[in-house]
């Protein structure tokens, strides 16, 4: 099969986009389908750059649309099984040994996010492969728990249709203006991060007025 090349105003020679490109220009659906594989292991890997650019390939004749959301999900489905055994080996002794070692934590928190995943497990591994960071590492929390592969590959497989869906069709119509993508799911990405650090933070300092009042009590 003839392999156009890229034509994109400003060429990504370089950096992500350009390496991105030229897995799709040399490899077509299974070089996007690589590429989004390495991002679900590699999650500084940004799939805001690399969907819209695959579906930009595909209003260029590079590839077909289905081509590019067969690959690119297939890619996915993947990445996160790899993550899935890697937290199925490590396993639930392992993450309480560690647990047991950090500071500020106690075991009955491990205990009940446990509990959760048991109870909200598929909801989090559907909904999570759309939501920028934890799209790749909600898979090891399943592996840990060790949810039934098959339902976790369904599930999987869905939640990463529609992120990829929603991004490769992005960039397909936008044409040469598919870095638009990147900005907009940028943002969400940030917003994400942020929200995460600041629940990260109240933990903290919850934690650590409960130990200073503990601390006073047993002073008084």
């Amino acid at each position: 099969m003839h392999l156009m090349t890229l034509a994109l105003p400003h060429e990504p020679a370089d950096g992500i986009a350009g390496w991105a490109a030229d897995l799709v220009d040399t490899l077509g659906g299974p070089g996007a389908g690589l590429a989004i594989a390495l991002e679900n292991l590699f999650p500084p890997l940004p799939s805001e750059v690399i969907l819209p650019l695959t579906g930009f390939a595909a209003g260029q004749g590079v590839l077909t649309l289905a081509s590019a959301l067969f690959w690119t999900t297939l890619g996915s489905v993947a990445g996160a099984v790899v993550l899935y055994w890697i937290g199925m080996v490590f396993g639930r002794e392992r993450m309480h040994a560690i647990w047991a070692k950090l500071p500020l934590v106690k075991a009955s928190d491990l205990e009940r996010t446990e509990q959760w995943f048991v109870k909200h497990g598929t909801k989090a591994v559907f909904l999570g492969r759309m939501v920028p960071i934890f799209r790749s590492l909600i898979s090891v929390p399943a592996g840990v728990e060790r949810m039934p592969l098959a339902v976790f590959v369904m599930l999987t497989t869905l939640g990463s249709l529609i992120w990829n869906s929603v991004l490769v069709t992005a960039g397909y119509w936008l044409g040469d203006q598919w870095e638009v993508v990147e900005t907009y799911v940028g943002i969400l990405s940030k917003a994400v991060l942020i929200l995460v650090v600041a629940a990260f933070a109240g933990y903290v300092a919850v934690r650590l007025r409960g130990r200073n009042q503990a601390q006073h009590r047993r002073t008084s």
